[in-house]
């Protein structure tokens, strides 16, 4: 009995398949318009029947259940590709974005305002700042153009302690001259 019942439940799975697979297979690629995820979408829905062919009821019309679940499927795709498409316009809107900026800050950049008084007192005020072990180190590098293993040697510091002081300097700057920073760190 439990045979007859598997050859009667394969029976019904090879019908659906050879007279709705292309069938199922059109109708998903008419809405998405992939024929390979549209397969892909139609045996998704055979196994899903399959696996879950026990709680159907008798009388159930498989093909349209089938169909119901492959239009479920295609709905999500849809979806996920609106959520897709959303993103990249995002992303795509975000880089254009960043570029005009940069375009306009380029364009923007007089060679004339970058040495201004006002720019300078920023750069010096800033400077001031710094702790006095921070400011030598970092005038020794970025004036006068030391290494940081020379700075380690003429100062005792180790290597990694002349950059901690670099990148506390730098922290700095960028933190008090956030409108002119990538010009401050051209010409320092």
């Amino acid at each position: 009995m439990q045979e007859n019942y598997l050859q009667n439940e394969s029976t019904t799975f090879n019908w659906l398949y050879r007279n709705f697979q292309q069938r199922f297979v059109r109708f998903a690629n008419s809405y998405i318009r992939d024929l390979p995820e549209a397969e892909d979408i139609v045996t998704d829905a055979l196994i899903y029947y399959w696996e879950n062919k026990a709680i159907l009821a008798e009388e159930s019309n498989v093909p349209a259940y089938v169909l119901s679940v492959i239009r479920s499927k295609c709905l999500n795709y849809l979806r996920s590709q609106e959520i897709r498409k959303d993103y990249s316009q995002a992303v795509q809107e975000y880089y254009e974005w960043d570029l005009n900026t940069r375009l306009a800050t380029l364009e923007a950049c007089d060679p004339h305002e970058l040495f201004s008084e006002e720019i300078k007192e920023l750069v010096n005020a800033t400077f001031r700042k710094l702790p006095e072990k921070t400011r030598m180190v970092f005038r020794m590098h970025r004036v006068e153009g030391k290494s940081y293993k020379e700075i380690a040697d003429s100062t005792g510091l180790s290597v990694k302690g002349v950059d901690f002081h670099i990148q506390k300097a730098l922290k700095l700057f960028r933190k008090e001259l956030k409108d002119y920073y990538p010009l401050f760190l051209f010409f320092y």
